[in-house]
């Protein structure tokens, strides 16, 4: 075996190294969120066929109503062959070491379509119910709980709207319960749950009061193909007016906006804060899909000049999809002093 010469070695020891680099880069770009489950919901729930858009309020009576386990396609329970509307309602109470987390409920896999409700707020949606159905059946459910929809104190109760089309229905596979983010940044003003949304591409949405302009409302974060925009590539315009407390006057503040597929232009009261992707396209470029920014998690500089404390303030957030899911499609999404930033940020390097 012959031996290797010195330049050889030295352009193999600069490959390792682009090599490990670019793997870094992949990982720091793509790094998966995880959970810790803090409440197993996992069980018996109450059950009922049919549907009734009062039985997501907290204080209807369902002590008549079935039970079946959770979670389990329905038509192994006894309801066979079963397609069209059901609910489901569980019931749980927070230990006061949990009142003030940020706190998420995974519901993993629902066949076909369901609305979400924390004590008769909903908080998550995925599909498209009749007469505009779409299935979600493979879309993963986890959603925000704001903590202003919690009681604290007592009860809560978590009511599930389902719709199923075909084959298995209803709440079927998952691990089932409360999470807290394991290596996240949780935002100080969360802004995750309802935002307006609308398809096109119009820059009226910037105005502070738009009430001309027709739109939606849609949960982030989460694809807006799960929300009845299945397979729509193009533009579209997210909207969230939100109050920063008098408390952080004077703070330059950071915006967490998840992840966001594919790029993104946003603004806050008007002012552009930040923007990932080349917007200077002048053809929808055809294979869209080899470029990575979808990947990549938005922190957006806010200048504390830009915010309104004690005001009600908006952020404008204007996306391209070139190919397959869009959206706002992973958390966290919120706003964070700088400080504060820098701090959790050390806290989970440590870890």
């Amino acid at each position: 075996m012959r031996s290797r010469n010195p330049l050889e070695i030295i352009l193999l020891i600069i490959i390792i190294l682009l090599l490990s680099c670019e793997v870094r880069v992949n990982s720091l770009r793509d790094n998966s969120v995880k959970e810790k489950m803090v409440l197993d919901l996992s069980g018996k729930w109450k059950f009922r066929l049919g549907d009734d858009i009062s039985w997501k309020e907290k204080n209807i009576d369902d002590s008549n109503w079935e039970e079946i386990y959770v979670p389990s396609p329905w038509e192994n329970q006894g309801f066979q062959g079963y397609n069209g509307y059901a609910w489901y309602r569980a019931s749980f109470k927070l230990s006061k070491d949990l009142s003030d987390n940020q706190l998420y409920l995974i519901l993993g896999y629902v066949d076909d379509v369901d609305q979400t409700f924390i004590n008769g707020k909903l908080i998550g949606l995925a599909g498209g119910f009749p007469p505009n159905y779409r299935t979600a059946y493979d879309a993963f459910r986890k959603y925000y709980i704001p903590k202003e929809y919690l009681n604290k104190d007592g009860e809560n109760i978590i009511a599930v709207r389902v719709y199923d089309n075909e084959l298995d229905g209803g709440i079927i596979s998952g691990k089932i319960g409360l999470y807290i983010s394991g290596d996240v940044i949780e935002p100080d003003i969360n802004l995750s749950g309802i935002w307006d949304f609308r398809t096109g591409d119009d820059s009226l949405f910037l105005k502070e009061k738009a009430d001309d302009i027709k739109t939606t409302k849609l949960i982030v974060p989460a694809h807006w193909d799960i929300q009845g925009y299945q397979d729509y590539d193009g533009f579209a315009w997210y909207k969230k007016s939100f109050v920063v407390p008098k408390k952080y006057e004077g703070e330059n503040m950071i915006l967490l906006l998840g992840k966001i597929d594919d790029i993104d232009q946003t603004f806050v009261n008007g002012v552009l804060v930040g923007s990932i992707g080349n917007w200077n396209f002048k053809d929808i470029p055809k294979e869209f899909n080899k470029y990575d920014e979808y990947k990549i998690v938005r922190a957006y500089s806010v200048p504390a000049k830009i915010l309104k404390p004690g005001a009600e303030n908006t952020v404008v957030v204007r996306v391209y999809d070139g190919y397959r899911d869009g959206g706002i499609y992973e958390g966290p999404v919120g706003l964070i002093t700088v400080d504060n930033y820098l701090k959790k940020n050390r806290e989970i390097q440590s870890n």
